[in-house]
């Protein structure tokens, strides 16, 4: 501990001297629903948190729901009087803020590694998952990839409007593939890749997505899951910021246009010993076959984390490369769970079916966990798409279905955390339920 609160205090110390223009910052971390919550601390006071006095935040500031309100889940929230629960700072994580009006700095908190962690905080189920594989001798290796919209930053009656190009000034309202969307937004997608790397995220590869206005980025392999799903979240929060910066409007939201693509979070999850050698690659890549077939077994019962909202199953089916049964296969963008072409060495699965405004540390500890399930069962797989084009089994495609799938599987309670799940679970029947609580004009029209 005192190792650890000697680096943190170098780090704010360095900060200080190459930001003395910031005052403040601000102390994040993800809530269940995806969103980050916290305090904004003069950075005076956040170099005594690195020396080592305590940081408190409220412990159910991680059980807000989509709009931000408190649901009574079990004896929380409304019957255990409130309580602070310790939080410690992330090393690493404190960079500067450049899409605020003023000199500000971000860092991100967690409650994993404390002394009492919270057991249904995202980031400390995703560190539980990783402890346990390590104890195993299970290294993963994790790469995120994540796509958005581009909208104009002026809503049209609270619908969203088609972004401008910024050459010809008229809505880019025209699905494509094309290179030259990428040199049409150059400036924007050019200010998120810096600013983002400025986070310490290390991203790789930007593509022109089908929808209007739509991007995928990708980012590097990386042998800590924990910082993956950190970059993932980071990434959401800075572009959203440079985004407004420049005059657009960035979103995440699974499924903005119902004739156009949906938005996902793929991800790449290859699997090493201590040695370095890839175990999924072991034996003809049986462990591969009986890791796709556990991601298979849990998918169904992993629904209300890969679809977290009302909006998420819109994206299921219907356009291009979005399943609705949980299916596999080599080279198959139709697949849930992808095997891409690649070389012994970097042989990996690719899980394609989260949404990407899902929150990147559940996503990450639901499929760590299917595919440890896998090794320990030793099954084989349903025929793969390659082999079977109706291969797959069902998934559910609503959310009170998927609440019920998921709260009383006994594989995900042991592997995520019994009392994990029945929080989750609860917030998101209490999110639907509450999004459920008003009559839209649609509504009126039909049946006045």
């Amino acid at each position: 501990m005192k190792s650890q609160s000697s680096t943190l205090l170098a780090e704010v110390r360095t900060f200080r001297q190459n930001h003395p223009e910031v005052r403040y910052v601000d102390l994040i971390a993800l809530d269940i629903p995806g969103h980050f919550y916290g305090k904004r601390y003069p950075v005076e006071m956040l170099e005594k948190v690195a020396a080592g006095s305590p940081l408190k935040l409220p412990q159910n500031a991680v059980l807000l729901g989509a709009q931000g309100g408190l649901f009574k889940i079990g004896d929380y929230c409304f019957h255990d009087g409130d309580p602070d629960a310790n939080r410690r700072l992330v090393p690493g994580t404190l960079k500067p803020v450049s899409w605020e009006a003023q000199p500000l700095g971000q860092m991100l908190i967690t409650s994993d590694g404390t002394e009492a962690p919270i057991e249904f905080e995202p980031r400390e189920v995703l560190a539980k998952v990783l402890e346990r594989l390590q104890h195993k001798g299970i290294h993963p290796v994790v790469a995120f990839e994540l796509e958005f919209y581009l909208f104009d930053k002026k809503l049209d009656d609270g619908l969203p409007q088609f972004a401008r190009d910024p050459l010809s000034g008229d809505a880019d309202d025209q699905p494509n593939l094309h290179i030259e969307r990428l040199l049409r937004f150059s400036e924007v997608l050019d200010d998120m890749a810096q600013t983002a790397q400025a986070q310490g995220i290390d991203i790789t590869v930007i593509t022109a997505e089908l929808g209007p206005g739509q991007f995928e980025i990708n980012f590097g392999h990386c042998d800590d899951g924990l910082r993956a799903a950190d970059w993932a979240a980071l990434f959401c929060r800075s572009t959203r910021g440079v985004a407004l910066k420049h005059g657009y409007r960035a979103s995440f939201m699974a499924k903005p246009y119902l004739q156009f693509p949906g938005s996902g979070m793929h991800v790449h999850v290859s699997l090493y010993d201590g040695a370095g050698n890839n175990l999924l690659a072991a034996h003809q890549q049986q462990p591969l076959r009986h890791a796709v077939a556990g991601c298979l077994d849990l998918l169904p019962h992993c629904m209300p984390i890969f679809s977290p909202n009302h909006n998420a199953f819109r994206r299921l089916g219907g356009t291009v490369n979005a399943a609705t049964r949980a299916s596999w296969g080599f080279e198959d963008r139709d697949a849930c769970v992808r095997i891409p072409e690649s070389d012994p060495r970097n042989l990996r699965i690719e899980h394609r079916l989260a949404s990407a405004d899902a929150n990147p540390y559940l996503v990450l500890a639901a499929i760590l966990a299917g595919l440890e399930h896998g090794l320990e069962a030793g099954h084989e797989p349903i025929a793969p798409l390659n082999e079977d084009r109706n291969s797959g089994a069902d998934f559910p495609l609503e959310m009170l279905d998927a609440v019920r799938a998921m709260q009383h599987q006994a594989v995900l309670r042991d592997k995520l955390g019994a009392e994990f799940i029945d929080v989750y679970c609860e917030n998101k029947r209490q999110d639907h339920l509450a999004f459920q609580q008003e009559i839209n004009a649609r509504e009126y029209r039909w049946f006045l």
